[in-house]
């Protein structure tokens, strides 16, 4: 299956991309799948002005880009709350694209205060259902993500690490069960 992680915050200084970091490195050591990273700093999109049907349908310089959103099975979106919400440039690349039918989405969001995020992962769930995604109920809410994970993505709080194997297993059971390639043949 092929998973690429979305790292949401255009900031420059990105706190939360240590959760991105560290969710890739755990996919990778404990699954079979392609997991990689689609982050919003590396890519310039304009602000919409129409949708890409295709690759061939996308601006030269952004068919790399396409051909990654098209080719995902499932998405882990993480961001950062702002202002009570995700951030515009996760909402940005997904508008670009067209539906995103029937492919497992997960939450994943961060604060450096004790709500870590849940404000911004309920605007997401609605999100997920506008794209015709199906979202993955195990959310991964990370209050104080600057005391959870260090600078090159690290656990620090082992106490989070339930709350991580938790996500993590909700979130496969839902993509592969969804993915036909996954599904036996009958």
């Amino acid at each position: 299956m092929n998973i690429e992680i979305i790292a949401g915050s255009p900031r420059k200084e990105s706190v939360s991309i240590r959760l991105v970091k560290f969710i890739q490195k755990y996919l990778n050591e404990n699954t079979d799948h392609e997991v990689n990273i689609i982050d919003v700093r590396d890519w310039e999109l304009p602000a919409l002005q129409q949708v890409w049907q295709s690759v061939e349908k996308t601006p030269e310089s952004l068919k790399p880009l396409a051909a990654r959103m098209f080719a995902a099975n499932a998405f882990i979106l993480v961001t950062p709350e702002y202002n009570g919400s995700y951030t515009p440039a996760l909402k940005n690349l997904f508008d670009h694209f067209p539906k995103q039918m029937h492919k497992t989405f997960a939450i994943v969001t961060s604060a450096p205060g004790a709500l870590g995020g849940i404000r911004a992962a309920l605007q997401l769930q609605l999100l997920i259902n506008a794209l015709f995604g199906v979202g993955s109920p195990h959310m991964l809410v990370t209050p104080f993500v600057d005391k959870k994970f260090d600078a090159e993505g690290n656990l620090i709080d082992k106490d989070f690490q339930k709350s991580i194997d938790v996500f993590v297993s909700e979130f496969l059971w839902l993509a592969e069960s969804l993915a036909p390639e996954m599904q036996p043949v009958v």
